[in-house]
């Protein structure tokens, strides 16, 4: 059974590194992190405490977008986190894989907030986050999304996006 490319989604501080790693690792898929595709001009701008704008973030989608095309082209499924808050973001990445499934990590704001003063040193500031929450659009039932609440342990949440994807690692 072949098996699709997987965008874990969410705002910073969700885990889509955390859990966008874990399904790799369970299914022997390739794993990138989009935050690694960002341009230089981007990161600076996040460090400084800027938020970024849709022109900023349009040639990193295309670079997250390549990412993709490039696993759909060969038949290969691969797990990718990126934030792709915005439905635009996400159909954009759909056009380089029609089958792309979307894993949206649902956290709350206190939550995220917690995670975010726990890492020091990251690009992201944790005073951005609630730029990225007003940026949330959370998928809707078209895109066929796995909505993934907080309040479960990885492993249960990783069980969960295999469970929904048939694959059979899910519950081992």
């Amino acid at each position: 059974m072949g098996y699709p490319v997987v965008l874990v989604m969410g705002v910073a501080g969700c885990g889509k590194s955390t859990i966008g790693s874990m399904v790799a690792d369970r299914t022997g898929w390739p794993f990138a992190d989009a935050d690694d595709l960002h341009p230089a001009a981007n990161l600076a701008k996040m460090r400084a405490g800027q938020p970024l704008t849709d022109e900023d973030r349009w040639p990193w989608l295309d670079e997250v977008a390549n990412w993709i095309a490039a696993r759909h082209g060969r038949g290969e499924a691969g797990v990718i986190a990126c934030s792709a808050l915005k439905r635009a973001y996400r159909d954009r990445l759909r056009l380089a894989d029609p089958g792309l499934r979307v894993v949206f990590l649902d956290v709350p704001r206190a939550t995220l907030v917690k995670r975010l003063s726990h890492r020091p040193g990251h690009f992201f500031p944790g005073h951005l986050i609630d730029t990225q929450l007003a940026d949330l659009e959370r998928p809707t039932p078209d895109e066929h999304p796995v909505t993934v609440p907080s309040g479960q342990s990885s492993v249960r949440v990783v069980d969960a996006i295999l469970a929904d994807l048939g694959h059979p690692e899910a519950g081992r």
